[in-house]
């Protein structure tokens, strides 16, 4: 007889992981407790040490499959004697190291009990049992137990209550349990915000059906919902402001989605995931149409039972977008959303769990067989990224754009779910108030901040407001070597690397404005190898949404004709005059100018369109380059020539976009190889935002390989501005430990 006291660290709360040991021990015939700490769970068994040790042993494999085992430790006590084996009450320690589950989509089971026309929960829309369910948007604290969630308010009823104490039962334990009698209910309202009696589901299928647009309250935010025609998109886009961004939709199936695009054996797996995220999938008809005006469109499955049962008869596909003012968080609360939503929403479908934490929904392409983010938010928030251990406990406080931070402890860096830009005072609230939940959950006292170099983006504002008031070290790192890092990190990689990091913009080290940056380094400093010709952005920052500013500079400093450009005159003037004409080195600027040089796109309603159309409109089977400066640095304005010239003697849009992709494809490796050359190591990291271009990607990695490099991307955080906390922690990490 052996008594051990066995303590497990990972994501194992909220999991179905406290019933699973149950189980496990009963059929070995061992004794003793189980408990939820702040730091995972704990066990004190009791039995043979033949069945201890097989215990142990079978741990990994067994456990439940949303379960994560990061660390299992087990020492010898003095025997105890324990008549039976029970779950005890949650212990709250002075340190706290759980893990917490991110939302994971319905599972099969509870579908089938949702659809049960004999199951006591058939149609509920909050149905969820320990392998599925809310968990991160519900969590107040921790440990977690209902009581510390936001289903504290829905005592469980008998029925509910035997299930949770069975241990035969799927629910045992499942702290979001509910049914009809006792949980969560649905409620209808006119857009005036008045309660219609009557079934809440159907009352808001009829208005789909009928091409109204409904506010959807889901897992981590509103959604607003409607029909996908021509018709009802177009007023969705004139209420909510949206004239031609594309908005995703949620198909009833795999099936139904197949209608729309194309979809690999890779994609639907991830599609039907436990984690389901936006999958942006290549359209069968090419072209703009009423949902999307690019080559791809983001479609997700059904993710909870209440989506499940919207997708009535009639329905098989619904746009799904988040329902949100413009640069402002995901709305959440009910009385939020009927102020915010009024004059948008036709309707709202609101129930009464309680939404602790926003998250919106994951936005990924699947390249070699792994999600490729252009967003990590729902269903893999706030799982880790694991780090070498750290040995100073740090916020990264991201960049601008597509803000994010980062925590890190120990061998976790908790990065936070998608925020928004950095624009305005509600996401920035949004942003200072998710740090403060992050480092209650996960118990993270910083004792160093670190924030991009650029002086005036908010992100650094708080971290040195804050740094100052708490007395603790604030590092600034340069933008570009943060994206590096990250890469680096993401692919678990230590050591020299080449980064290739392609972006719109990034404070450089000597003041002026970076972007197509070849960089050899590793965490601890870097040297800026090769970039390409700087861009003269007219305007400034105007340039940015006027890219034909951008076309005439590059026409003008190749030497071509620039008599039939838009506003001519007046720019010829102000580049003269270098008015207000910062010289930047973005690969976004150059694709955006391309794109209105070769009339795709002048003007841009929403980030990158210049550059999203421009990938849309390549013929993916031309091969053809254009001429391009030598290596390493790239000088644009032979291919901008070549380019002027093509198109004038009758080559069409899409030859000539795929040869302008082609030309910088290869412009990268040729940069690459010369870096590699000089540095005396092959490993390349790919990031920044314009490695979201998926014609780049499908060919570059493929490209260095057959150049003998060895190409790295991101697959666990996203490669635009979204993932740069990452990098950003584990160059402050390297700082501090060089000191």
């Amino acid at each position: 007889m052996k008594t051990l006291r066995i303590t497990i660290r990972g994501i194992v709360q909220g999991v179905g992981f406290r019933p699973f040991i149950h189980r496990s021990v009963s059929e070995l015939g061992l004794r003793g407790t189980i408990r939820n700490t702040s730091s995972g769970v704990t066990l004190e068994l009791e039995g043979e040490e033949e069945a201890l040790e097989r215990f142990l042993k079978e741990l990994p494999d067994r456990a439940p499959p949303l379960a994560v085992i990061e660390e299992v430790t087990a020492e010898q006590l003095p025997r105890k004697d324990f008549p039976d084996f029970r779950i005890v009450e949650s212990e709250r320690q002075a340190e706290r190291n759980t893990l917490i589950s991110p939302d994971i989509a319905v599972c099969p089971d509870c579908m089938r009990e949702l659809l049960s026309p004999d199951d006591r929960r058939r149609g509920y829309p909050f149905i969820n049992c320990t392998n599925c369910g809310p968990r991160f948007t519900i969590v107040e604290d921790v440990p977690y137990d209902r009581a510390r969630t936001s289903m504290k308010c829905f005592p469980m009823c008998p029925d509910c209550e035997r299930e949770y104490r069975d241990l035969r039962d799927r629910r045992y334990h499942a702290q979001p349990d509910c049914c009809p009698v006792c949980g969560p209910r649905l409620r209808f309202l006119d857009g005036e915000g008045r309660e219609v009696p009557g079934d809440a589901l159907e009352l808001a299928r009829q208005k789909l059906k009928a091409g109204e647009i409904v506010a959807v309250k889901g897992l981590g935010g509103f959604h607003l919902a409607c029909r996908c025609d021509g018709g009802t998109v177009e007023t969705l886009r004139r209420r909510k402001q949206r004239d031609e961004k594309p908005f995703a939709v949620m198909c009833r199936n795999t099936e139904v989605a197949r209608r729309l695009c194309e979809i690999s054996g890779d994609e639907e797996r991830i599609l039907n995931g436990a984690r389901k995220p936006i999958v942006l999938l290549k359209k069968k008809k090419p072209g703009p149409d009423p949902l999307s005006e690019n080559g791809f469109l983001g479609v997700m499955l059904p993710y909870t039972p209440l989506h499940v049962l919207l997708f009535g008869d009639g329905i098989d596909m619904l746009v799904m977008t988040s329902a949100n003012l413009s640069d402002t968080p995901i709305v959440k609360d009910n009385e939020e959303a009927l102020q915010a939503l009024k004059g948008i929403a036709d309707a709202f479908l609101l129930h009464d769990r309680r939404i602790q934490t926003r998250c919106d929904d994951s936005l990924c392409w699947v390249l070699e067989g792994k999600e490729y983010f252009a967003r990590r938010s729902r269903g893999y928030v706030p799982q880790p990224v694991t780090v070498p251990s750290l040995q100073t406990q740090i916020l990264a406080c991201g960049a601008e754009q597509k803000a994010s931070f980062c925590l890190g402890k120990g061998e976790h860096a908790f990065l936070s779910q998608h925020i928004g830009d950095l624009k305005n005072l509600e996401t920035l609230e949004h942003y200072e108030a998710q740090i403060r939940h992050f480092e209650r959950l996960f118990d993270i006292r910083p004792q160093a901040l670190v924030c991009d170099l650029h002086p005036d983006y908010l992100s650094g504002r708080y971290a040195q407001e804050r740094a100052e008031a708490e007395g603790i070290p604030l590092f600034r790192v340069q933008h570009h070597h943060a994206h590096m890092a990250s890469c680096m990190a993401d692919n678990r990689l230590s050591g020299p690397c080449v980064g290739l990091i392609w972006d719109g913009t990034g404070l450089g080290t000597d003041g002026s404005s970076w972007g197509a940056e070849c960089l050899i380094g590793d965490y601890s400093g870097f040297r800026r190898f090769a970039s390409i010709r700087p861009i003269p952005l007219i305007g400034g920052d105007r340039a940015v949404k006027e890219p034909y500013r951008v076309a005439f500079a590059l026409l003008k400093e190749s030497g071509c004709d620039t008599g039939g450009c838009r506003d001519g005159e007046l720019l010829q003037r102000q580049l003269d005059a270098k008015l207000n004409c910062p010289l930047s080195s973005g690969m976004g600027r150059l694709f955006d100018g391309v794109a209105a040089i070769l009339g795709i796109r002048e003007t841009c309603s929403y980030e990158g369109q210049g550059a999203i159309l421009l990938e849309a409109a390549a013929d993916e089977d031309e091969e053809g380059i254009l001429p391009c400066g030598t290596a390493p640095d790239f000088d644009w304005r032979p291919m901008i020539r070549a380019l002027v010239e093509q198109k004038r003697s009758g080559v069409g849009t899409p030859v000539l976009a795929a040869r302008f992709m082609n030309t910088v494809t290869d412009m990268a490796v040729r940069q690459a190889i010369c870096a590699c050359r000089d540095s005396g190591c092959r490993r390349v990291v790919l990031s920044g935002g314009s490695f979201q271009n998926q014609y780049i990607m499908r060919r570059l990695p493929q490209k260095l390989r057959r150049s003998g490099l060895e190409p790295y991307r991101h697959s666990r955080v996203s490669c635009n501005d979204e993932g740069i906390a990452l990098g950003q922690l584990m160059i402050a990490e390297a700082i501090l430990r060089e000191k």
